[in-house]
């Protein structure tokens, strides 16, 4: 018989919407949508630049259909995406590496967390994607 201390009864809604949402667990649930979808992209792409294989007539159907506004909307989404998750993961380099969680202390209630630490971290992640976002939609848009 098995036997398990904390079954999972929010299957997939435990991942997406579960647990306690601290601005943190935005960040991290923007992060695997992201990865998600920039692998999903780069999956894409591949189809797509493997018509040359197939000839000219190929690539330029391909092409075409890649073209126009929708898709020009999307290639700044993936841009948008891939900013974020660029600047994300440096934020969790940097925590994983222990540089943003401040140094070890003794658990003695009341016991100190490295919020302080990380939270402004966050917002400057958010902050310099949002402005890496801005500037990459004035190049796609405006600078044809």
């Amino acid at each position: 018989m098995e036997s398990h201390a904390h079954p999972n009864r929010l299957g997939i809604r435990g991942w997406v919407g579960g647990g306690r949402w601290g601005f943190e667990r935005y960040l991290y649930t923007l992060h695997r949508i992201t990865g998600l979808g920039l692998l999903t992209y780069f999956l894409l792409h591949i189809f797509v630049t493997s018509a040359r294989v197939f000839g000219k007539g190929a690539w330029e159907t391909a092409m075409s259909a890649v073209s126009g506004p929708a898709f020009k909307a999307g290639e700044y989404l993936v841009f948008a995406a891939f900013a974020f998750h660029a600047v994300n993961g440096v934020r969790l380099a940097l925590i994983e590496l222990g540089f943003a969680v401040g140094r070890p202390i003794e658990p003695i209630y009341p016991y100190a967390t490295s919020v302080g630490r990380q939270r402004p971290l966050a917002i400057a992640v958010m902050l310099i994607a949002g402005v890496l976002a801005v500037w990459g939609g004035y190049n796609f848009f405006f600078m044809d």
